[in-house]
């Protein structure tokens, strides 16, 4: 029998404590004990993407990290990342119609914000290369890669306030 272990880590720029089973997955913290459900747990395989939060600024896919990993550590989570305006990847999303039934936006606009961050600039074929993690089952990905590129020139626009 594993004893609940205690963890203390920042989400979404709060400091949050609480005692927890050791095999807790990041996911399933960020969900349960914190009622952050932006992260969403579509496969629970590592296919999907769409648990991706940011762990110490780095895109990780929440369901393949165990809570206790992150102690001491920053997670952000898509909760956090607007703040009196949407991030400039956000609009973008809604600008592009890059959200259809929105089960995989999170995780989608996580990933987008880390890889305009990382790569740029980006070609619509490295786009499409870096977004290969992650699994809409809805669109054809025309319009999420269009906000991509578009949130990229936003974000080096200076319109980038949470990255």
């Amino acid at each position: 029998m594993t004893r609940n272990a205690p963890l203390t880590l920042t989400v979404n720029g709060r400091e949050v404590s609480r005692t927890i089973p050791p095999q807790m997955l990041l996911v399933e913290f960020l969900r349960e004990e914190l009622r952050l459900t932006g992260p969403h747990v579509g496969c629970d395989t590592t296919q999907c993407g769409c648990c991706a939060v940011h762990l110490d600024g780095q895109v990780v896919k929440a369901c393949t990290v165990l809570a206790m990993q992150a102690q001491g550590h920053v997670v952000q989570t898509i909760e956090g990342m607007a703040g009196a305006t949407l991030h400039p990847m956000q609009q973008a999303f809604i600008d592009h119609h890059a959200l259809q039934c929105g089960y995989c936006t999170p995780g989608m606009i996580m990933t987008c914000i880390a890889v305009a961050r990382d790569h740029a600039p980006l070609t619509e074929a490295e786009a499409r290369r870096q977004l290969e993690g992650n699994i809409c089952r809805c669109t054809g990905y025309n319009n999420i890669v269009a906000a991509l590129l578009d949130g990229q020139a936003r974000m080096q626009g200076g319109d980038d306030v949470s990255v």
